[in-house]
């Protein structure tokens, strides 16, 4: 698949030109006719044929293939989950906090990368500390300083404010050797650029797949490092957390399925492994450098409105506006879809494979 065939798949880009895709992609129309199919399957033919569960335990173990094998894992190390938040809530609520206990976080992460830290210090006293970055950079010197005596360090991959792309693996070296463990938020990274968890090493990766991998809604995963359960406290619990959910007594599943707890729709997920698929069938050698050129493009023409790095990191390019939310609205109008944002007050445009150089010039002369 090329580009131009991935942009005829997608019906809304017939009604719009698209450039939000890091809050939600446009997606497909052969991943929702996956999804769709398999829907019909399990409800009309599974109950007189395989059986539901079995149909979508296939499925489920199925779609955790094609996720560790896209990020570089094995499938056992792969839970299945609705979103990127539920994926940190998930290892928030498995750690037994307790009150002193240091999380640290940068102050580019998306709410679901700090409410669930702000919560636990209301409810655990925990003290969660927040480092300060520069138009989305980190300063090593200070992240060693500030995860001394931390439990656990939180963090983006790639900031959804500046789409700046965060240094990971030597977060992840200066984490482990004080003692912590790394969850990283991954979700702007999926789909835009290729991801190795072993290469960053870091102890739990969440994502989702509605983003830049053009999913449907409700197609999350987290990876977890087996070697991290040990320092585990899990509360929850299903039949789908546990080797054997009859045996006297429980034990948790060996692998990331223990964070994964009762009966749940397997259409999101196989929507998410068709959504991986295309993605991989247009390729990243593709992806970046066509999303390069046409942010170059959209970058020239901001001049020095741009709030992102001049030289390409990601499909995300952030500029200023005198009045974004407004400016938003009208450009919509005009059939011209980007967001604002509130930190910085700025506009956002999200940049993919499926976009064009008309595209680009389309949102130069709306701004």
């Amino acid at each position: 698949m090329d580009p131009a065939e991935l942009r005829a798949s997608i019906p809304a880009l017939e009604r719009c030109t698209y450039f939000n895709t890091g809050a939600s992609g446009p997606t497909p129309r052969p991943v929702v006719n996956a999804a769709t199919a398999f829907l019909e399957r399990h409800a009309f033919d599974a109950p007189t044929d395989e059986g539901p569960y079995t149909v979508a335990w296939d499925a489920l173990a199925a779609a955790r293939e094609v996720v560790a094998s896209h990020i570089g894992t094995d499938a056992a190390n792969v839970a299945l989950t609705r979103s990127t938040a539920d994926g940190v809530n998930m290892v928030a609520g498995a750690i037994d906090w307790q009150p002193g206990d240091v999380v640290v976080r940068t102050d580019l992460e998306h709410p679901a990368g700090t409410l669930p830290w702000d919560r636990l210090a209301d409810t655990h006293d925990i003290e969660v500390r927040v480092l300060e970055t520069d138009a989305g950079r980190l300063d090593m010197a200070d992240v060693k300083d500030a995860v001394a005596d931390a439990r656990l360090v939180a963090l983006s991959s790639l900031s959804w404010t500046h789409g700046t792309n965060l240094p990971v693996s030597d977060v992840v070296d200066v984490a482990h050797d004080a003692g912590a463990q790394v969850l990283v938020d991954a979700v702007q990274s999926v789909g835009q650029h290729p991801v190795d968890v072993t290469e960053w090493g870091a102890d739990f990766v969440a994502a989702a797949g509605h983003k830049w991998l053009l999913g449907v809604w409700g197609g999350g995963f987290l990876y977890a490092d087996p070697d991290g359960y040990d320092r585990l406290h899990q509360t929850r619990i299903g039949y789908r957390s546990v080797e054997n959910p009859g045996a006297d007594g429980y034990e948790y599943h060996e692998g990331a399925r223990r964070f994964e707890v009762g009966t749940t729709s397997p259409v999101p997920y196989v929507a998410l492994a068709h959504a991986i698929e295309t993605v991989e069938a247009i390729g990243f050698d593709t992806i970046q450098p066509r999303v390069e050129r046409l942010t170059d493009r959209l970058k020239d023409g901001l001049g020095d409105r741009l709030l992102s790095p001049r030289d390409y990191e990601s499909g995300l390019v952030t500029f200023t506006a005198d009045d974004p939310e407004a400016t938003v609205e009208r450009l919509a109008a005009e059939g011209v879809i980007i967001r604002s944002l509130s930190h910085p007050e700025a506009l956002r445009a999200s940049v993919h494979a499926f976009n064009t150089a008309d595209d680009i010039d389309r949102l130069l002369d709306a701004l």
